[in-house]
């Protein structure tokens, strides 16, 4: 009778170590998952903030040197490779903000037809990249800490599934665009 008590201790233990593997390893692909749709939401809304960024180029209510500058910097960002995207996407933030550094030019495109609403979209574009990169980043934060464990490690729980990264690029927005509406 005790050889029989020792099985179902046994049999209890290795259910209940299978129920925690399982448990984490759902989990990871629940976090890879999060990656993924946060991953989504911020290529949209830097390929939101650089088609805006175009827009406002090729509108005509820059000056000339300005809208060379925005352009190409949100041409680049649009076309850049996954391996440069962190940097184009830092130039362009550079960009806007060299472009948009004193209020004449955002005042400018608020008095053009329809500039209320174009630097309202701007407004919200970069308003928007740092929210989104956030929210890529603490999930990113999240899946890294879970893979350290080690028994994630041991059992290979994250099964091929690429190490997250996180995305780096300067996001900073410029003063005056977000100073029009009551800014931070």
């Amino acid at each position: 009778m005790p050889a029989l008590t020792t099985v179902v201790w046994i049999a209890v233990a290795v259910a209940l170590v299978g129920v925690y593997l399982s448990w984490t390893a759902g989990r990871l692909d629940r976090l890879h998952a999060r990656i993924d749709a946060a991953r989504a939401a911020l290529d949209a809304q830097l390929l939101r903030r650089a088609s805006v960024a175009q827009e406002l180029a090729t509108a005509g209510v820059l000056d000339p040197a300005a809208s060379i500058v925005l352009y190409q910097a949100a041409h680049d960002a649009r076309q850049a490779e996954r391996e440069q995207r962190e940097v184009a996407e830092s130039e362009l933030s550079q960009a806007l903000r060299a472009v948009f550094a004193d209020r004449a030019q955002i005042e400018a495109v608020r008095a053009a037809p329809g500039g209320e609403q174009s630097a309202g979209e701007l407004e919200a574009a970069v308003r928007r990249v740092p929210m989104a990169r956030r929210f890529h980043n603490d999930a990113v934060r999240a899946a890294r800490a879970l893979r350290r464990h080690r028994t994630v490690r041991w059992f290979r729980l994250a099964g091929h599934a690429p190490f997250p990264l996180a995305f780096e690029m300067d996001d900073e927005p410029p003063e005056a665009v977000l100073a029009g509406r009551g800014g931070p």
